[in-house]
């Protein structure tokens, strides 16, 4: 609840950072999104406070004038002040519009004459006629050149010189040697502890493989359109590496589970984190459950969670615990990479880059699309033999998808052997 201030002239509501997770103590004040001095409503966003966990918003808890009392940038802990607004302050009208000045009347021209073209702003940049028929031929703005001529008079070689060098302009450095410092963020701070942690305090190791993705290529060619008509989302790969990873997860469960002193903790659920990349760094948001949500489920869950990522709109509760994270460096071009766990969890795959390669098919050379599979897992809780036979059995799942269906090979479960 706001605390209430009486002073002899008007009320102050303090508005204080509110409690925004067991573990989060503090938290930065990015940016005001009200100016101070202004009228704001009840409820009106006035700011963006950012822990090591997410991004969220502080709001008006009453209508009135904001007076601002922490600067962008300072470190808050919970229950500093940020603001204060005076709920006494009457709203202001509605400013009118700024009344236009009325052109001047020009003196009425000859009949017998033309109407003057307008004067060029004297802003406008000049350019010589052989700089502007190349410019023209080229299709060169001229934002985009920088001239050299007497007042800024673009010449022939600055056209040249800026198609050479497109991105810079005529003139400019190519190289400085200035410095640039900017303040580590709280998110990018916990990120970089809990890697750095992840390195330091597991027995990291990563096995590697491939999976042909021909048929899940050619089920996504033949029911992409049938699919978003049905369920309003896109089939895209995050739907079959989950519902592959909940099923190896659950037959082999020591890479669900994590170390806890000296007690092992094992999950009868896959909480499935998904690395995203967000304006403001890496976030790991959570699949709840996702051994029960079906391939439409996923991909709604999926998309909910990118856009949330992309809009800093995520809460701590989105992006605590998980059992086991997937990772897709594939989107940014990546062929291999070994992915560090995210702790406490003690395993994260890597999805990679689909590429064509020749492959050994039934004795014969075919191209087919293969990306490579990374599994870095916790050598003190998971050995070989799972982390291979878990990667072994994603890699069976993904190339035969219909064995999501019963877990197993369908003439297999049929014949019951």
């Amino acid at each position: 609840m706001p605390s209430v201030k009486q002073t002899t002239s008007y009320t102050m509501i303090d508005i204080k950072v509110p409690a925004v997770g067991e573990s989060i103590s503090e938290v930065t004040l990015v940016k005001w999104l009200k100016k101070e001095g202004s009228y704001v409503n009840r409820d009106e966003v006035l700011c963006e406070l950012e822990s090591e966990k997410a991004t969220f918003e502080l709001n008006a808890e009453q209508a009135g004038i904001l007076h601002i009392k922490a600067e962008e940038g300072v470190t808050l802990n919970i229950g500093d002040l940020a603001c204060s607004i005076d709920e006494t302050a009457a709203k202001p009208e509605t400013a009118a519009p700024a009344p236009v000045a009325a052109a001047p009347v020009a003196a009425a021209a000859p009949a017998d004459t033309k109407p003057a073209a307008a004067a060029a702003p004297a802003s406008d940049v000049k350019a010589t006629p052989v700089a502007q028929a190349i410019m023209a031929d080229k299709q060169v703005k001229l934002t985009e050149v920088k001239g050299t001529g007497t007042k800024g008079r673009i010449m022939k070689q600055d056209v040249l010189e800026a198609i050479a060098h497109p991105g810079r302009k005529g003139g400019d450095a190519a190289f400085t040697r200035e410095d640039r410092r900017e303040k580590m963020s709280n998110l990018r701070k916990t990120v970089s502890r809990r890697l750095v942690e992840a390195k330091n305090s597991t027995a990291m190791l990563t096995t590697f493989n491939e999976v042909d993705m021909t048929r899940i290529m050619d089920i996504r060619k033949a029911y992409k359109d049938t699919f978003k008509e049905s369920h309003g989302v896109n089939l895209g790969f995050m739907s079959f590496f989950t519902k592959a990873c909940c099923i190896a997860l659950q037959e082999w469960p020591a890479v669900n589970a994590y170390i806890d002193g000296e007690t092992l903790v094992y999950h009868d659920y896959c909480d499935i984190s998904i690395a995203v990349s967000a304006p403001k760094g890496l976030v790991v948001p959570i699949i709840r459950n996702a051994e029960s949500l079906s391939m439409a489920g996923i991909e709604q869950k999926v998309v909910e969670l990118a856009k949330k990522a992309r809009d800093n709109k995520l809460t701590p509760d989105e992006m605590t615990g998980g059992t086991f994270t997937i990772t897709n460096g594939g989107v940014f071009g990546s062929l291999m990479s070994t992915p560090i766990i995210n702790i406490p969890q003690s395993a994260i795959l890597g999805m990679h880059k689909i590429q064509d390669r020749p492959m050994a098919i039934n004795g014969k050379v075919e191209i087919r699309p293969m990306m490579y599979l990374a599994l870095s897992y916790d050598h003190r809780i998971i050995d070989g033999r799972e982390s291979v036979g878990f990667l072994v059995r994603v890699k069976e799942l993904l190339e035969n998808p219909d064995f999501m269906l019963f877990g197993s090979d369908p003439v297999k479960t049929l014949l019951e052997i």
